[in-house]
């Protein structure tokens, strides 16, 4: 007869795998336009353990990247291959974190108080230091692919790379932002440390895996995501007193370009 105790361990092991399984889609459907193929018994402790699997996902968004780079550049150039596949990436994750560096510039460039500031970045329309951001963005990331000397390696491992610095900054700074208006919100709140080490070992893997096609990567990797989590964050400090959802989003377009250079 089975012991109560081996049957509460076993019933335990099934619980945390089942969560760590909904976490896992669920980062997919709130990083990404991908349907959603498990059935997600939604909280707001699955959704900060969804946090870990981000650069996961930015790993497969990465897959699907190169994939398509691959197929387009039998037919085509580079540079149409470069703008398809950028094309599709602004499809498959809504201009997520697009949104956020516009946003993020806008309110940074416009306001003078934190609580204009803030105002700003709550407004759904895009202003002039937005748009100029995000055209000056989306333009240098397809020229720094079109001048990698591996594009098909940059656009796999620059998007798993560039999600673990939002994770940085959540573990460093204060929430700053209306948590009732908020997107971001349930991420935040109670970050896991112990989660952001898993992610962050993952992360280096992939880049020291990577550095048997491309040594830049690891460093590239190193030097994008801690530089732009310590300026990004000491600036986000000192305009806002922390962080927002949109901040978080304009820093995976800061560490992807990060990344790119060195590639």
């Amino acid at each position: 007869m089975e012991r109560p105790d081996r049957r509460h361990r076993v019933t335990a092991q099934t619980t945390r795998r089942q969560q760590e399984w909904q976490a896992f889609w669920l980062a997919i459907g709130f990083l990404t336009r991908i349907p959603m193929l498990a059935r997600i018994d939604y909280s707001q402790r699955l959704m900060n353990q969804s946090s870990l699997y981000f650069p996961l996902v930015g790993l497969l968004l990465g897959a699907l990247y190169a994939v398509l780079f691959a197929v387009l550049s039998l037919a085509w150039s580079p540079l149409v291959s470069v703008l398809v596949v950028v094309c599709f990436h602004l499809w498959i994750t809504g201009a997520f974190h697009e949104d956020g560096l516009a946003d993020s510039i806008d309110a940074l460039g416009g306001g003078y108080t934190v609580a204009k500031r803030l105002e700003i970045m709550k407004d759904s329309r895009i202003g002039t230091y937005g748009t100029v951001a995000l055209v000056m963005a989306l333009a240098l990331k397809v020229a720094l692919l079109l001048d990698s000397s591996q594009i098909w390696l940059a656009l796999l491992v620059a998007p798993a790379i560039a999600r673990l610095t939002p994770l940085l900054l959540m573990a460093t700074l204060p929430y700053v932002t209306d948590p009732d208006r908020s997107k971001s919100k349930p991420v935040a709140d109670g970050f896991s440390t112990s989660r952001l080490t898993i992610a962050a070992g993952f992360t280096l893997v992939l880049a020291l895996a990577a550095t048997v096609v491309s040594p830049a990567v690891l460093t590239g990797a190193l030097a994008s995501v801690l530089l732009v989590a310590l300026c990004w964050g000491h600036y986000l400090k000192q305009q806002l007193g922390g962080y927002t959802g949109d901040t978080l989003g304009a820093s995976v377009i800061l560490s992807e370009l990060g990344l790119l250079f060195f590639l």
